[in-house]
């Protein structure tokens, strides 16, 4: 049905009594063009075949009409992509800026896609002067940072974080998530990342484990810069927009 809606509120036409769609014509003796609701709807069969009245053949609903038979599939992925355009967001990054060491590789990215970048962080930090670039400076807790990316994220938004719980909160909220190494966080990997994190809080809690994650690399930069363009190509796919 909202297929239906869209095409009908697009086109400017309805269904007529036969259940056909007939779409506005410019002069009354031009035929019209007439398509079937199963060539809008969802769960048919692939066996299922739609057809388009465009001109040849009397039509009841008036005009000539010529049918010309078509299979289901490519047709709804055809609404599919339309619907996409009709209700398309655009693409957005979201950066928790506090250590994040890629952050000149998210604006060379975002430059290229002309996305809107958000930089978060707890304090001020110089950025390129450029109108897509928006700095966000939060006060207070120590997880606000993470709370104004969390409570703003949703699907076609992409977050660039090192911080766990933050991108377990972006995955539910529907967002792309990717670590600075280039490490994507998704519904499958992000219950054991968390479990991870518990346990080395914990080993370190007891003294049995100490330093830090192993330094930035040259590669984990390249993998970097991968995953985001994935993502964003991922995303443009699925109907998000360019800013």
């Amino acid at each position: 049905m909202k297929r239906l809606a869209w095409v009908e509120r697009v086109a400017g036409a309805r269904f007529d009594h036969g259940g056909g769609f007939r779409l506005p014509r410019p002069a009354r003796r031009k035929p019209g063009l007439v398509m079937s609701k199963q060539a809008v709807s969802v769960g048919q069969s692939e066996s299922v075949r739609t057809r388009f009245l465009a001109g040849g053949l009397p039509h009841h609903g008036g005009g000539l009409a010529l049918r010309v038979i078509l299979p289901l599939a490519p047709l709804a992925r055809s609404c599919d992509a339309l619907v996409a355009m009709s209700e398309a967001t655009p693409i957005a990054i979201y950066v928790d800026a506090d250590a994040c060491p890629v952050k000149p590789e998210i604006y060379k990215v975002a430059e290229r896609h002309r996305l809107h970048v958000f930089v978060v962080a707890n304090s001020f930090m110089a950025l390129p002067r450029e109108p897509w670039i928006e700095r966000v400076i939060v006060s207070g807790g120590f997880d606000a940072a993470d709370d104004w990316i969390a409570e703003r994220v949703a699907r076609g938004a992409i977050v660039i974080t090192s911080d766990i719980a933050l991108a377990d909160r972006c995955i539910k909220a529907g967002a792309e998530v990717i670590g600075p190494t280039g490490k994507p966080f998704t519904d499958a990997s992000i219950g054991m990342a968390l479990a991870t994190r518990d346990m080395m809080e914990d080993l370190r809690a007891m003294g049995a484990a100490s330093g830090g994650p192993k330094p930035f690399s040259p590669k984990d930069r390249s993998a970097f810069l991968q995953a985001l363009d994935l993502a964003i190509q991922r995303l443009k796919r699925a109907g998000f927009i360019a800013g």
